[in-house]
This record gives C-alpha cells, sequence and structure tokens, in this order.
C-alpha cells in the first residue's frame, strides 16, 4: 500500500509557532524535569538526561499537542466539538483538554482496550467526554471516528499529523534547551507516528543545529523508519506488532514525514525484547515506572554507544501509561531476547525414571523448569512434552540441546516460533 507525499516545508512549524503553543499551555503543563540519570550514566560512560515527560498532568505529552489544538478552535460551526480515535494517550490528553476548555469530546477507542485505559479517559474528561467503543482494531476505530466526525461536522483532532498538535508537542524541546545549562550532542527520542520527533526536531534545528537528532522505533512497528531509509517516500505498513502498543502505527503522517525526513539525522530499530528488558531494569534500578514506547529512546542508546561516549545525551521520555497486567508478558519477551529463557517441545520415552533423568543428567543445578505441560496423545509409546527452562547464562540452552541428544530425548526448540509460543505461553 502506497499513499502520495505532498511536499511541506520544515519551516511550516517555526520557533515562532512554538513559543505561542508554549504561552498557551501555561498553566496547564508541568514544566517537566530533565535530570541526570547516574545509573544510565556509568552504562554509557556518557552525561544522560532524562526528560521525564512521564510525570505530565496525563503522565504523557500528549496533553501539549491536544490542547494547543483545541485552545485555537473556533467557537462554532463545530469548533466546539472533537472527536479523536485513541487506545491511549492522545485519548487522556484529549479528554483533560476538554474538561479543561468545556468542550464536549467524542473519544473513540478499540472494543478491546482495557477497561483502566477506558476509565483513565472518563477521569479525566469528566463530563465533557463521551467515550465510543468500537472496532476490532484501531483502523476499525479510526475509520469509524472519522465517519462520526464527518456526519456531525465537528472537529478531528488528529494524534499527531496537524500543525497546531506539531507545535504543541514541540514544547517538549523548548523546555529542553532552556533547561540544558551544557551543549547537547545527542537527543533520542521515540517515533509513533511522528509527531513529538516533528516538533522536537523543529526547535532543535533552529536554536541547536549541532545536535544529533535520532529517531527510534520499535522493530515490529518501522513505518517511519521505511518510509525515509527504505522507499524514500511514504508508504503504509500492512501489518505491524503491535506490542509497543504506544508507537504501532502503520503510516506515518504526511506532515510528520516531511518534517522527520529533513530533521532527523537517523532513525533506528529497537527489538521489542530489548525495550522490555530496558523498562524492567530502569524500574529495578530506578524505580522508574514506564511504558514500553516512553522505553524507547533508552533502548536505542545500546546502538549508539560507542558513538555517545563522553558526549552529553538527552533521551525524551514520552509516558508512564503502563498496564500492571503486561508486566509479566514484558518479563517474559525480555528473558526471551536475552537468551535467559527457552521453549522446548521434548518427546519423553514412556519408561520408568524418564522424568528424574531430565532433571538430573540433562539440567544443571542453577537451571530452573519453569513450564511443565504434558501434551496428551493417543501413542502410548511416546508423549511431547513443552519444557520451558530458565538458564544463568545466554548459550547455557546449547548444552542443554547436547545433553537431550545425549540423553535419548528429542526435541524441536522453539525459541525462534513466537506464533506458537504465543498458544502455549
Amino acid at each position: 500500500m502506497q499513499e502520495p507525499a505532498t511536499s511541506i516545508p520544515a519551516t511550516v512549524v517555526t520557533l515562532e509557532h512554538v513559543q505561542q503553543a508554549a504561552r498557551t499551555l501555561e498553566g496547564v503543563i508541568l514544566k517537566t524535569p530533565l535530570l541526570q540519570n547516574l545509573w544510565l550514566s556509568r552504562t554509557y560512560e556518557a552525561a544522560v538526561y532524562l526528560k521525564r515527560e512521564d510525570l505530565q498532568v496525563v503522565r504523557s505529552y500528549k496533553i501539549r499537542g491536544a490542547y494547543n489544538k483545541m485552545a485555537t478552535l473556533p467557537p462554532a460551526s463545530g469548533g466546539r466539538e472533537v472527536v479523536c480515535a485513541s487506545a491511549g494517550n492522545h485519548a487522556q490528553g484529549v479528554a483533560h483538554a476538554c474538561h479543561l476548555l468545556g468542550v464536549r469530546g467524542y473519544i473513540f477507542m478499540p472494543a478491546n482496550t482495557p477497561a483502566q485505559k477506558v476509565d483513565k479517559v472518563r477521569l479525566f474528561g469528566k463530563d465533557q467526554v463521551e467515550v465510543v467503543l468500537c472496532g476490532a482494531t484501531f483502523d476499525d476505530t479510526y475509520h469509524e471516528a472519522k465517519a462520526f466526525c464527518d456526519a456531525h461536522d465537528y472537529t478531528f483532532v488528529h494524534p499527531f499529523d496537524d500543525p497546531a498538535i506539531v507545535a504543541g508537542q514541540a514544547t517538549v524541546g523548548l523546555e529542553v534547551l532552556q533547561q540544558a545549562t551544557y551543549s547537547i550532542d545527542y537527543c533520542f527520542m521515540p517515533i509513533g507516528g511522528g509527531g513529538l520527533a516533528s516538533g522536537v526536531g523543529s526547535v532543535f534545528r533552529q536554536l541547536s543545529p549541532h545536535t544529533k537528532l535520532i529517531g527510534v522505533q520499535p522493530a515490529g512497528a518501522p513505518s517511519m523508519h521505511d518510509s525515509i531509509k527504505v522507499h524514500q517516500e511514504r508508504r503504509a505498513l500492512e501489518t505491524i506488532e503491535s506490542f509497543v502498543d504506544g508507537a504501532a502505527v502503520k503510516c506515518p503522517g504526511e506532515l510528520t514525514f516531511q518534517l522527520c525526513r529533513e530533521l532527523l539525522d537517523d532513525v533506528v530499530l529497537v527489538p521489542e525484547g530489548q525495550v522490555c528488558a530496558d523498562l524492567l531494569k530502569m524500574y529495578n534500578e530506578e524505580g522508574i515506572v514506564l511504558e514500553l514506547a516512553g522505553t524507547l529512546s533508552i533502548a536505542a542508546l545500546r546502538q549508539y554507544a560507542d558513538e555517545i561516549r563522553g558526549k552529553n545525551v538527552v533521551c525524551i521520555i514520552s509516558g508512564s501509561n503502563n498496564d500492571i497486567t503486561r508486566m509479566e508478558d514484558i518479563k517474559e519477551r525480555a528473558l526471551r531476547f536475552q537468551g535467559l529463557k527457552h521453549y522446548f517441545m521434548v518427546t519423553f520415552n514412556q519408561r520408568p525414571g524418564a522424568l528424574r533423568t531430565f532433571v538430573n543428567n540433562v539440567l544443571q543445578p542453577e537451571q530452573d523448569i519453569i513450564h511443565f505441560q504434558y501434551i496428551k496423545k493417543n501413542n502410548k509409546e511416546k508423549g511431547p512434552v513443552f519444557v520451558g527452562i530458565e538458564v544463568k547464562q545466554p548459550g547455557d540452552e546449547e548444552l542443554i540441546k547436547i545433553r537431550m541428544v545425549e540423553e535419548g530425548f528429542g526435541y524441536e526448540y522453539l525459541n525462534g516460533k513466537p506464533d506458537f509460543l504465543a498458544l502455549l505461553v
């Protein structure tokens, strides 16, 4: 699928636009801190600073763009009634802006959105918003929201592809440069549709042109990365991995694609497992609770470890709206990515002591069975067993494979088969 791009100059988001947005947001948003993180600084031998948008009033930067857009709407012709489609942070930002501005809002969310997220939208919007749950996917929800908006001649508040949205998100970059007392060598920022990166990039190119600007996307949803670096034109992906839901966008915006292509020095991809591992490290080491999309900029530091050594680095932490029920899945993906959790389908001969042999002769004392499921078949001589094993060091699984062969256990290694694992784990 391909969509034609329209030539839009980067100057569409000028410093004057951003400064006006900052004035509009005075007293509405929190000017979030820019704090050096000593653990990351020590790890990468650089001065790593975090722009803590996870501490924002709605726990993400999205309120900036939503409020800036809505504060400039005309009072008539549907301007005081808005519609948006979102499964998360944008919905909360629009809802909170509706409450503050007294604007009636219709928030369309996918039917399978967790109740916790729906409740948050209603909490921020109070009596000004109506939540509409519809559609099996975000794309379905988006199309229904647009159709409803057009039918009633309301204003659609796009999550990223709008100059007023971009200018609002750009105030993040303006604050960073006002807060920093040092020259910033690198700035890492997450990309979903590209609104944040477009805005921050616009500010930095005008006020700190030497700073290298790095956009970061999850490997399973590389829409901006592929449009810029593979196709050199805006294209929609046929499918995406939605695990990093705050950055899972099939197609970048028309405006944001043009801006990111002109402004950014690089767009990199990070594996979802790396994002999970860094999210857990930030929680365990620093006590900072992040969402997956909010961890993207930190996860990209590994790829730039050599280049950023001795430099001043800013990572924009975009949000902390994480669902606690996802933590086990996040831990699971992190351990598999780190090579510490492995799954096998093992054929156990139906002989006395087979399990004891497996435990005593195949596994080492520091290796734990964390999943064991017998799959019954009609064949009484042999039966497959689904086994999950946690190891202490990456590479230990190769010794397990060797010992299984030596002890006469047939096996199939499953870690490279995520679709199959999803049915069992």
